[in-house]
């Protein structure tokens, strides 16, 4: 969101941001163990706000935990959890937009240019990462404008495990061009136009 890359983020948050674009980025590869001790000298902290972080990652859905075993990156999913996932996804998406009809304002829409700005700008620079993170942004950013932090915790899991699956797009011209699709429709106040597309996006 617009705002959250405001904020102020706090020791923990900036390490979860950083492991989260690891695993994202495939830097830490599916079933990489993760050691606290290692991570702390990586960090420069203690080991309990290292265990908060794995905590928070885990139940993000990227990192799982197992007694006597530490925690390690999740595996990637089978093609039949995925698309399970991928339809769970586009349901939310759809509530979400189906709440948001006549409730966003110029703000909210000139917060939503922005960050299509970003997305084409990170794709420029070919950083596919920023890309992801700024792409989940878009999503983020309806989800909790249409159902606050509860639909958002709701939503978040499943994006995250998706991303697991993440595979680069080399063109920005297929994904910046479907985020507009979807917020034009979203300044038409064009409910099934904007499903459609926010569906289309999701695969």
């Amino acid at each position: 969101m617009v705002g959250a890359r405001k904020k102020i983020l706090t020791i923990k948050d900036q390490i979860a941001n950083e492991l989260r674009s690891d695993i994202i980025s495939g830097e830490l590869a599916p079933e990489t163990k993760l050691k606290e001790q290692e991570l702390a000298a990586r960090f420069g902290l203690s080991r309990g706000p290292i265990r908060d972080v794995i905590l928070q990652l885990t139940k993000e859905g990227l990192l799982v935990s197992k007694n006597n075993c530490g925690a390690s990156v999740n595996s990637v999913l089978d093609p039949k959890m995925q698309k399970l996932m991928i339809n769970l996804r586009r349901n939310i998406e759809a509530f979400a937009i189906e709440q948001l009809k006549g409730k966003l304002s110029d703000k909210d829409f000139a917060d939503l240019e922005a960050i299509l700005d970003d997305l084409q700008t990170a794709f420029e620079a070919e950083d596919f990462t920023e890309v992801t993170t700024i792409d989940i942004s878009f999503h983020n950013y309806l989800i909790h404008k249409a159902g606050g932090d509860e639909l958002v915790n709701i939503w978040y899991p499943y994006v995250m495990r998706m991303r697991l699956n993440y595979k680069r797009i080399q063109s920005s011209e297929a994904c910046v061009d479907e985020h507009r699709e979807i917020l034009n429709a979203l300044k038409d106040d064009d409910t099934a136009k904007a499903i459609k597309a926010v569906k289309a996006n999701i695969k």
